[in-house]
């Protein structure tokens, strides 16, 4: 590497000031990446377990592709491919909206569906299980007690900063 003559080396920034949100996206990636592994004899993808995961969080009114494509930030192009996977195998539905909009289609997890989705939740809580190894229930209270407080923060920052302006109008 060449030297550059009178001026000093530039120092390093040292990562270390990023520790906090480097640990959370690879705890989250790790787990995704050993979930795979679990998921994969049930002969369940990555993305179909994700979407699967949404469905049985929302209530007995199914969700909206549309609505699913924002909670899962993809788009609706991707959803729709997935959601029509899982419907060839099964596992989904999808069903005229209630209100009468005939373009509406509402996405259900079937009773087949739920089976897998039993599965998922045995294997999930084995994972769960073994990874929390050595970690109290307190710790865990404590763990789980400081993440929401951080998306909360993180939810409200991204609303600020959807209502200021943005750089380039000036």
């Amino acid at each position: 590497m060449p030297k550059t003559k009178g001026k000093p080396p530039k120092k390093r920034i040292s990562a270390t000031k990023f520790r906090f949100g480097y640990l959370v996206h690879d705890v989250s990636r790790t787990r995704r990446t050993l979930m795979d592994q679990y998921m994969r004899p049930l002969g369940i993808t990555r993305s179909q377990w994700t979407v699967m995961s949404a469905l049985s969080r929302g209530d007995e009114t199914g969700l909206m592709q549309v609505d699913l494509a924002r909670l899962l930030d993809v788009g609706k192009v991707t959803v729709g491919g997935l959601i029509d996977r899982l419907e060839n195998t099964g596992h989904v539905e999808r069903r005229p909206d209630p209100g009468g909009d005939r373009r509406v289609k509402r996405v259900f997890i079937t009773e087949q569906g739920y089976e897998i989705l039993d599965k998922m939740i045995d294997v999930s809580e084995d994972l769960n299980q073994r990874i929390l190894d050595g970690i109290t229930p307190e710790e865990l209270a404590i763990t789980e007690d400081v993440l929401m407080r951080v998306k909360e923060n993180i939810r409200k920052e991204t609303m600020a900063a959807a209502h200021r302006p943005s750089n380039d109008d000036g």
